[in-house]
């Protein structure tokens, strides 16, 4: 299915730009984040379950088009790429460059990631191909921005309390899959988990998410309190304040 391939290729490339400018922004892989807007020709034909592909890999809670917000998450700067152009237009690459700058950035980005942009040259219209000029968009405050070849990914770096305490669930859920491994269980196996925290959002954090965390480390018994004897060593973060003991089921 040559349509699905093309598609499959533009997931794989916006998760990729996506994870890169997550990775820029400093912001931890397992902290959710609201929203992630996409700017890409191809991007509008995409399903539902290849949206929601695309959301998942970049652990945010949603995904939309970046038009729905305009210009108002980047500033957009234009140059001519002078070695692309020189291949075409020789000793008038100059006057091509001059109509690359002189034009507004933002439009020619947009017209770019549809295909190809047109610039005036001395009256005479030139057709520019995105390899042929450098867009540079600089995220504004609370956002980050990565762009590559005409296709652009910004994600909403606000972190409410209600997604930082998400982050803190999955942070745990990544220490109790640690635990089961170096107590030797099953990856199918069971267990009873009993824990403390002496930091109050992580208390209210895991009591939020319990039922999250509960499927993820497939605790049939999660519950904040002491362990009797029938549980393993403690395991300790003070990260997270938290301690925890398992066995199981």
């Amino acid at each position: 299915d040559p349509t699905l391939s093309q598609q499959m290729l533009l997931v794989r490339r916006l998760v990729e730009l996506g994870r890169a400018t997550r990775a820029e922004s400093g912001v931890k892989t397992r902290q959710p984040l609201s929203r992630a807007l996409v700017a890409a020709a191809g991007f509008e034909t995409l399903g539902e379950e290849l949206r929601a592909q695309i959301a998942e890999e970049l652990n945010v809670s949603s995904l939309a088009s970046l038009s729905e917000v305009g210009g108002s998450l980047v500033d957009t700067t234009a140059k001519a790429n002078f070695r692309a152009l020189g291949k075409r237009f020789g000793k008038g690459v100059q006057a091509v460059a001059k109509a690359v700058a002189a034009a507004d950035a933002a439009s020619l980005s947009l017209a770019l990631r549809e295909g190809t942009a047109s610039v005036e040259v001395d009256g005479e219209t030139v057709t520019l191909t995105p390899d042929e000029v450098i867009i540079t968009e600089t995220p504004r405050e609370g956002w980050s921005v990565a762009s590559d070849s005409g296709a652009t990914v910004a994600l909403d770096l606000e972190i409410t309390p209600e997604l930082r305490r998400a982050g803190l669930a999955r942070d745990a859920i990544r220490l109790i899959q640690e635990a089961r491994k170096n107590s030797g269980l099953d990856v199918a196996d069971r267990i009873a988990l009993r824990w403390v925290s002496t930091e109050e959002e992580v208390v209210t954090a895991l009591g939020e998410h319990a039922g999250l965390i509960s499927d993820e480390v497939l605790a049939t018994d999660f519950a904040t309190g002491s362990a009797d004897d029938s549980f393993g060593e403690p395991f300790t973060d003070e990260g997270l304040g938290l301690t925890f003991r398992l066995r199981k089921a």
